[in-house]
């Protein structure tokens, strides 16, 4: 059972940046796939990131693709999201997520078994 505790979420100005920390218990870390999710109000949670076991392939949602980077530390059982050039649309809760199997896609919500409790961005206009 992996328990997962996002930080570094907060209020930001457009063309800020924000880096956010998942940190993951519980469970040999290096075992899961990793990605961020995010949930506007009103809207549904929606597939931002997602990266390998050890690191070495990363996937992005076209909407933050070349402003975000993904990235894990094994040693420290973490996985970020560093985020640049922040949009008023980025505003929302963002999630981590485990798993450790992937049957068709890391990018599909429903193949993550894991979830933190959320982390709230706000990107100011």
């Amino acid at each position: 059972q992996v328990q997962l505790v996002e930080s570094g979420g907060g209020l930001v100005q457009a063309g800020g940046s924000l880096r956010l920390a998942c940190a993951a218990s519980g469970g040999t870390f290096s075992s899961y796939v990793m990605g961020w999710f995010r949930q506007a109000p009103g809207k549904e949670r929606e597939y931002v990131a997602a990266i390998s076991r050890y690191g070495s392939t990363t996937y992005y949602a076209d909407s933050v693709k070349g402003r975000f980077t993904i990235s894990r530390d094994n040693a420290k059982n973490t996985v970020y999201l560093q985020m640049n050039s922040l949009k008023p649309e980025d505003t929302a809760v963002y999630y981590c997520a485990a798993t450790a199997y992937v049957q068709s896609s890391p990018t599909k919500r429903n193949e993550y078994n894991y979830w933190g409790q959320g982390t709230q961005v706000t990107v100011s206009s």
